[in-house]
């Protein structure tokens, strides 16, 4: 399989089919009948595995990676379904860690283009029946499905799984999901199914009644990951979190690890360790705590994940992390406040239909910064960015390129100096690929 056939394929993907990345909610169909369309016509492959099924507002990707990493270290074949990819398509679908064949890839969208041309999908739609397939031809034991947008009319919705899980609710997408955080959950809550337990990573006043409603009207259980578990960082080095994690009904401490080094990720493995519990009490999946421990010790080897809180060089400090929402921004800059630098640099971006003014806000003054603007339509021209960080008080030079504000501000920098990549994944994966490269 050459590298121009396989980039013929997804250049194929890109430009036949609406893409969110570039035309936003206009790429968006607002059903599920694609869908359904798309797995009546390659044998509901849905149907041949145990899923489950993760959406929230921010989470829900380093949620399914440990999760699937868990299942994986347990000796099940396991499939990762996520997105966007940061680097390479491939990444959207995994098994057992490995990125789906390049050649099955271009084999699979020959065989579709007759479908693709009656039914009409949209780029999303496409890479959920592609992964449906891939986890069925590969015979995974289970899968984990991220959702893309929402839940409730997210192509992911089509499954039936052994467990939903919403990891947390907060403002992103206002202009689909709805203005109000009441609104959000929602849509987040349409995943929740008849007779299928929930796990909601963080218990909100806002959204308690929203969740609870669902679960009565589908006859389900309703778990709030924060009641079963408690976790307190004890300390961090460049390699691991370690924690002491407290099993609320068993009133037992555990020790544990992760080499996921975002402050977050707290947040993120009690919805997990909460999971873990229900899946093994619901559904008689084997899951030891001591393979649990091993996972999240190692969930970048197991799975592959990147750009949550990913330090890139030491010295100088060189960080990328996806925080994309003001929620995440919060969590990314109250971690990169406690980094300690002489000097510190951001190079950001986002796109177009984020309300980004809040975002701003959290970004410190004294910073120097590299604004610019990931290479898709949908991204906020960089000269535009600029103009509105200098209301929020930031300050620095526009580069049209991801490549060119890394370089710039890799030059600027001394040995004592930080820099922090963020905003869009876009940002980041550019970001990755440049100095990969």
């Amino acid at each position: 399989m050459t590298d121009s056939v396989y980039q013929q394929t997804l250049d194929y993907l890109y430009t036949r089919l609406p893409m969110f990345s570039k035309l936003g909610k206009d790429a968006i169909k607002a059903d599920l009948t694609n869908i359904r369309k798309l797995c009546t016509a390659f044998g509901d492959p849905q149907l041949a595995f145990k899923t489950i099924h993760i959406a929230g507002t921010n989470g829900k990707g380093s949620t399914s990676h440990m999760l699937a990493a868990i299942l994986q270290q347990s000796g099940y074949k396991t499939g990762l379904y996520t997105s966007p990819h940061i680097l390479d398509f491939r990444e959207r679908i995994r098994v057992n860690g490995i990125c789906a064949n390049r050649e099955w890839i271009v084999n699979f969208v020959e065989r579709c283009k007759e479908v693709i041309e009656e039914i009409q999908p949209s780029f999303f739609e496409i890479t959920v029946i592609m992964a449906l397939m891939y986890f069925k031809e590969q015979q995974v034991d289970i899968a984990v499905i991220e959702t893309g947008l929402g839940g409730r009319l997210d192509s992911t919705n089509i499954i039936i799984p052994i467990l939903s899980v919403i990891t947390n609710i907060s403002y992103d997408h206002k202009d689909i999901l709805g203005n109000t955080l009441t609104e959000i959950a929602a849509e987040k809550a349409g995943i929740i199914k008849q007779m299928v337990p929930v796990v909601i990573g963080e218990q909100q006043p806002e959204t308690e009644n929203v969740f609870f409603e669902h679960a009565l009207r589908n006859q389900t259980t309703l778990f709030y990951a924060e009641s079963l578990w408690d976790l307190v960082r004890v300390k961090q080095d460049d390699k691991y979190q370690y924690f002491k994690a407290v099993n609320r009904a068993q009133q037992e401490m555990y020790s544990l690890k992760t080499d996921l080094l975002g402050t977050y990720q707290r947040h993120n493995i009690i919805t997990v360790l909460a999971a873990c519990d229900i899946l093994k009490n619901t559904t008689g999946l084997q899951l030891s705590f001591e393979d649990i421990k091993m996972a999240l010790a190692h969930v970048k080897q197991l799975t592959g994940l990147r750009g949550r809180w990913e330090w890139l060089q030491q010295k100088p400090i060189i960080i990328a992390d996806v925080g994309h929402n003001a929620a995440g921004m919060t969590e990314v800059m109250a971690q990169w406040a406690q980094v300690p630098a002489k000097h510190k640099h951001i190079v950001v971006g986002f796109v177009k239909d984020k309300e980004i003014g809040e975002a701003l806000a959290l970004f410190p003054k004294d910073n120097t910064y590299y604004f610019c603007n990931a290479q898709i339509p949908r991204a906020l021209p960089a000269a535009q960015l600029q103009e509105q960080a200098a209301i929020a008080g930031l300050h620095g030079d526009a580069y049209a390129t991801v490549t060119e504000a890394v370089k710039a501000a890799t030059k600027a920098m001394s040995a004592d100096d930080a820099l922090l990549i963020t905003g869009s994944f876009f940002i980041v994966g550019e970001a990755l690929e440049g100095m990969e490269k």
